[in-house]
């Protein structure tokens, strides 16, 4: 199974710091997946202008390509100005609306303060739902004060994040094996 982490922002540490924990969790509880984790802001990503995603080049393709690939992706966030940055909606535009038909997506989400906890309810998993994505229904939500100096340092939260890993990786395998059934009915 080939998992993609998406740490969906060009700015700031927090969302990269819990995806690499998120990494962590991943390589070494389920070492036999195919994982790779895809910083936005390690990549030159192209506006989306309406072509198809295979007509795109350099980073850009590299990114969406490996998105089209994953069984399953870990969405990672920030929120700003009470949104999701628009380096992670380009990503959505970029994509066609059926990007995550047949994907397990699930999300984690970082903020400033408890007040943007429904962001990701009612941005983030309308879009996701919108490109067909199984969607693990609980998401990580974390703010600024569970962490310190660059580490996640609430054990709750470091809990559910397991949780999450846990959850997208059973989740998907049960939706594969679902499949595969599926397709030996078909007998050809």
């Amino acid at each position: 199974m080939k998992i993609v982490g998406l740490s969906g922002s060009n700015v700031g540490t927090k969302t990269r710091t819990a995806m690499d924990y998120t990494a962590s969790i991943i390589t070494e509880k389920y070492p036999e997946e195919d994982f790779q984790l895809i910083d936005l802001a390690s990549y030159d990503i192209q506006f989306s202008d309406g072509r198809n995603y295979m007509e795109y080049e350099g980073d850009t393709k590299f990114v969406l390509e490996n998105l089209m690939e994953a069984d399953a992706i870990i969405i990672g966030t920030p929120i700003f100005q009470a949104s999701i940055p628009a380096t992670l909606k380009n990503i959505f535009d970029l994509l066609p609306i059926n990007a995550f038909r047949e994907k397990v997506v699930s999300m984690l989400v970082t903020a400033g303060s408890a007040k943007h906890y429904l962001i990701a309810e009612q941005q983030l998993k309308p879009i996701l739902a919108y490109m067909k994505a199984q969607l693990v229904q609980t998401y990580v939500f974390i703010e600024d004060a569970d962490f310190h100096r660059k580490e996640i340092v609430n054990d709750d939260v470091l809990f559910r994040m397991d949780r999450l890993v846990e959850d997208t990786v059973l989740l998907s395998k049960t939706f594969m094996a679902i499949r595969e059934q599926k397709e030996e009915e078909y007998d050809f």
